[in-house]
This record gives C-alpha cells, sequence and structure tokens, in this order.
C-alpha cells in the first residue's frame, strides 16, 4: 500500500491547483510513502537479505530499485492501458500471492526441519549453527536478486499508479510521486534489512501483510463490492507489524539460561 492508494487523500490533491501548494504537501507525501510502502519495503528487504553480504545487498537495493524506477515511470505513461487490461492486475495480485504462500511454506517447512525463518539453523538452545553448515541455505546469485527485486516492486505498483493517475493528469507530478515512493522504498528496506536480523517474525509479518494487497488486488479485480475499507485494512498491517515487532531473536554467541545458571 502506498499514499497513492487512500482515497481521503485525493480531494487534498486535487485542490492543490499551483506548484507551490504541491511543495507544501511534499513532506506529508514522503512520510505517508514512508510509512505505507512498510509491506513492499519488507518484502524488498527479505528478498535482497538472500545475498547473505551486506554490500552486495545494498547494490542489489540500489539496482533493482533503479530498474523498479523504469518501470513505475513506464507504467505512468502507459496508465490508461494498465487500467484496462486486467490480465496484468491479475498476474500481479497472484505473484504477491505466490511471494507470501512460498514464504509460508518455508516457515513451516524449516520449522521441521529446526531451521529459522531466516534461513539460518540453530541448535537446541536457540544459537546459531557456523556458516558451511548443511542446514544453512545457499545464496542466490545477484542479478537474480534484482530481477525479483524489480519484479515485486512492479506488482507493488500497478495499484498505486493507477491511483496517483487518477488523482491528477500532471505527468510530471505523478512521475515525481513515483521518485519519492521508490526514495522512500530504498531507505524503509535499509532499515528493514537490520531489523529482520533482531526480530524473530518480522519477516512472517511482512509477507503476510503482501500477502493481503495481494488478496485486495484480487478482489478489486473480480469481486470488488468485498474490498475491504482503508481503515480496516491498515488496521490489519498494523496489526502484522505489532506481532511481527514482539519477539526477538536470540544473541549470536549469548549463553543459554541453563549454562548461565550452572555458571
Amino acid at each position: 500500500m502506498e499514499a497513492g492508494t487512500i482515497d481521503t487523500l485525493t480531494p487534498v490533491l486535487q485542490s492543490a491547483d499551483q506548484w507551490h501548494e504541491i511543495l507544501l504537501l511534499l513532506p506529508l507525501l514522503v512520510a505517508l510513502e514512508a510509512v505505507l510502502s512498510a509491506d513492499n519495503a519488507i518484502a524488498l528487504a527479505a528478498i535482497s537479505r538472500r545475498l547473505h553480504d551486506r554490500a552486495r545487498q545494498e547494490t542489489a537495493l540500489n539496482l533493482g530499485l533503479l530498474l523498479a524506477l523504469v518501470f513505475r515511470i513506464a507504467l505512468i505513461l502507459v496508465a490508461q492501458w494498465v487500467l484496462n487490461f486486467w490480465p496484468l492486475q491479475l498476474a500481479a495480485a497472484a505473484y504477491l500471492l505466490w511471494l507470501c504462500g512460498r514464504h509460508l511454506v518455508l516457515v513451516f517447512n524449516d520449522r521441521e526441519e529446526g531451521l529459522e525463518a531466516d534461513g539460518s539453523c540453530t541448535d537446541d538452545a536457540g544459537r546459531p549453527h557456523p556458516p558451511g553448515h548443511p542446514h544453512e541455505h545457499v545464496a542466490v546469485g545477484l542479478g537474480s536478486v534484482i530481477a525479483t527485486l524489480a519484479l515485486t516492486d512492479l506488482a507493488f505498483s500497478l495499484d498505486s499508479v493507477a491511483a496517483a493517475v487518477a488523482v491528477s493528469d500532471r505527468i510530471g507530478l505523478v512521475i515525481a510521486g513515483g521518485v519519492i515512493g521508490v526514495i522512500a522504498l530504498r531507505l524503509t528496506a535499509e532499515l528493514f534489512i537490520r531489523w529482520l536480523e533482531v526480530y524473530r517474525h518480522l519477516e512472517t509479518a511482512g509477507y503476510l501483510a503482501v500477502g493481503l494487497v495481494g488478496l485486495r488486488l484480487l478482489l478489486r479485480l473480480g469481486l470488488p463490492d468485498l474490498v475491504p475499507p482503508e481503515w480496516l485494512l491498515l488496521a490489519l498491517v498494523a496489526a502484522l507489524f505489532l506481532w511481527g515487532f514482539s519477539v526477538r531473536n536470540p544473541v549470536p554467541g549469548a549463553a543459554s539460561p541453563t549454562l548461565a545458571e550452572a555458571d
């Protein structure tokens, strides 16, 4: 979800006829983009984290979101076609639901095998096994991560771009909004990469939010009367993230309570 999808912003943006009025709204739009793109950002952070190297993660985010910006601008230029081409929106909804479902299956399988959701393996005391352990997942290539990042943002962007074009016919303003959205994504994704290493349920909470976005897209196509109101969707996403930040991962190298008591 992004700022462009919030219907209550429509009259505010439409009433800003002068550029100086629009500039006054930019801080609000930047703040809203940073908050409302959290579900997108956490998915991008989780995808880039597969590289297991901070420098390569940042490279993937930079290049992936640069490619995503190109896709967003292309979407804006052909927005009217996108609005009328339901198979593309159906594909985006299916892709987001697939991302969510695949993560949930991996989490279930990893728990069955004693793995953590982030791909690390722990012993019975909750301590991670050293690198090279047979349960460690194999990192993927940089190019495939960049492509996945751009494709994921494209799926998220369909709904927001359509809403933004419906709000304003100023292509320059809509493109500026797309640039703001990508910058906000880059900043929040960097934060989520760090938080994913700290909080046990955060990645799963983010993917469940991704599933909600995909379900919303699907309902808008097939059963528009059943699309949940904005406040309900925002409340569900907020509840998921509260759960995501509720439990911390064990600190690597920290002694278990049994060992501490024995000492």
